[in-house]
């Protein structure tokens, strides 16, 4: 069968085709006929009639009315958002999945969706490996191409399965009715165009078409290129007959039913009679009638008998909690970063507002980070070995600073690292972007810190700030660095219990130099 004909198929790219054009009424009204909305005639009518815009519009303006529109107008108005974001296989699958499409579907037309609604899925995720995702993009691609499956014929279902023909070939059942074999093919089946060709119709000649209205216009070769017809579509008949007789696999019921004219002559049901006669015996039917039967006794014992199972055939009663979706796993609490304070920062510096008198070629915001570096990494080499280490580094990044420039730079980031208090500091062992971790009163704090030391009795942790100006003289230091610090304090206490944690903060512009006070700290602690 033709996937795109399938009608949980149609009823998909329907709510696609009105998503990409909302303002479609004829296919808007389509959805909402269909399984996924449910609305029936009534609820269409008083929707549609009298509008004076688009439905769309007109089920929003009044969203309000009545619960089935509500519902509508939410449900696509969620659609909607997510149609432009999401790839088809996605946005497909959600609906199907946790927006319960597919429960709509099957309960409308039966489980036999199932088999076109999983092909679909397939042929969505197929077509994002080869073409770019998009709805509008898959939507085209799926109605040029012509797909078709077969459904699996599922013995043991126990249900009647109703379908043409032409869905059953390849397909098997125990037991197959012929409901309707009376009729057969008739002048009304006649094609109105009838094709020639010129060289008695081999190979690739050159195809004429005749037309002639009416059958008082035929000439002679119109009446036999008709009769050809008729022949080719007898031939066919009678194939399709074939294929519908055996699809049964243990027995064939052949039936009909007739008019006031009788059977119409060459009908399946005159053909499978005319080869019983003689060969079939006559049998009585409950209703008065006389048929005909023909057996062939199984003489092999059968392959086992089918057990039923206790209560066979009833749905089993299944509690609420199976038909709802389960709640979803709640999400670990989102971890204090304390580089990252809540409260607003001090402005960052411009990157092209030079720095303060220091260096007018070059701006406060590219100086700060280059001292920053210096700091991170000249402590861990040998005091004798850092001028030349800082020079070097300062000549490859920054290198339209001429020498006089990069010595002031280097010279006062080696006097931080040199000073007297600060020898603890940056002295072998010490810590550079040191990460810390931990839970303090029940909330999980995780940063990392510039500069960490660790003695005997105390604990010096050093933020540096690299892009900010420090304050001026007699200005307090800004509430946010001052909770990213006492956030910082509170975890070390936590990790080292026993020692006293002091806390600074370092601006490289400058450079200046900060402690902070402990009693400060404590009434911005998280």
């Amino acid at each position: 069968m033709v996937l795109t004909k399938q009608m949980a198929v149609m009823d998909l790219m329907a709510l696609g085709a009105f998503l990409l054009l909302p303002e479609d009424d004829l296919t808007l009204a389509v959805v909402l006929k269909g399984p996924l909305l449910g609305f029936n005639d009534d609820d269409l009518l008083a929707l549609a009639r009298g509008r004076k815009g688009t439905l769309w519009a007109e089920l929003q303006a009044r969203r309000k009315e009545t619960s089935h529109f509500t519902t509508a107008c939410d449900e696509l108005r969620a659609l909607l958002k997510r149609a432009d974001f999401t790839s088809p296989f996605a946005f497909y699958a959600e609906l199907l999945g946790p927006g319960d499409g597919r429960r709509r579907l099957t309960t409308r037309l039966g489980r036999d969706a199932n088999d076109p609604i999983d092909e679909f899925l397939n042929l969505a995720l197929d077509f994002e490996r080869t073409h770019t995702p998009s709805l509008q993009g898959f939507l085209h691609w799926l109605a040029a191409g012509s797909a078709e499956i077969k459904r699996d014929l599922e013995q043991d279902r126990d249900e009647v399965r109703v379908m043409t023909v032409h869905g059953a070939k390849g397909l098997e059942a125990n037991i197959v009715f012929l409901p309707d074999t009376c009729g057969a093919l008739g002048a009304h089946h006649d094609e109105a165009l009838l094709w020639t060709t010129e060289g008695g119709g081999e190979g690739d000649d050159l195809k004429r078409v005749l037309w002639p209205v009416k059958r008082d216009n035929e000439d002679k070769l119109c009446t036999v290129l008709r009769e050809h017809g008729r022949a080719r579509r007898g031939d066919e008949h009678r194939r399709l007959l074939y294929v519908a007789m055996t699809r049964a696999r243990d027995r064939l019921y052949v039936c009909g039913w007739e008019t006031k004219n009788g059977r119409t002559a060459g009908c399946w049901y005159d053909l499978v009679s005319d080869a019983l006669e003689g060969a079939a015996e006559p049998v009585e039917l409950e209703f008065g009638e006389t048929g005909w039967c023909l057996a062939t006794p199984q003489t092999a014992q059968p392959d086992g008998e089918r057990k039923e199972a206790v209560d066979a055939g009833k749905a089993p009663h299944l509690p609420g909690w199976a038909r709802s979706l389960p709640p979803q796993d709640p999400l670990p609490p989102a971890p204090l970063a304390p580089s990252r304070p809540q409260t607003e920062e001090p402005a960052v510096l411009s990157p092209l507002e030079t720095g303060g008198g220091k260096d007018k070629a070059l701006s406060a915001f590219a100086r700060g980070r280059l001292v920053h570096r210096l700091l991170q990494n000249l402590p861990d080499l040998a005091a004798s070995a850092r001028e030349k280490a800082a020079l070097d580094y300062l000549a490859l990044a920054a290198p339209t600073l001429n020498e006089k420039k990069r010595h002031a730079i280097a010279k006062e980031s080696l006097e931080v690292l040199e000073a007297p208090g600060f020898a603890s500091l940056f002295a072998p062992g010490s810590l550079a972007e040191a990460p810390l971790c931990g839970v303090v009163n029940g909330r999980v704090i995780s940063g990392q810190v510039d500069r960490m030391a660790v003695g005997k009795k105390e604990v010096m942790v050093v933020d540096y700030k690299s892009n900010r100006a420090p304050p001026k003289e007699g200005e307090a230091v800004p509430e946010a660095y001052l909770k990213q610090m006492a956030a910082y304090r509170a975890l070390c206490r936590e990790i080292y219990p026993d020692k006293d944690i002091c806390c600074a903060l370092l601006w490289t512009e400058g450079p200046a130099f900060a402690l902070l006070e402990g009693a400060e700290l404590d009434r911005h602690a998280p």
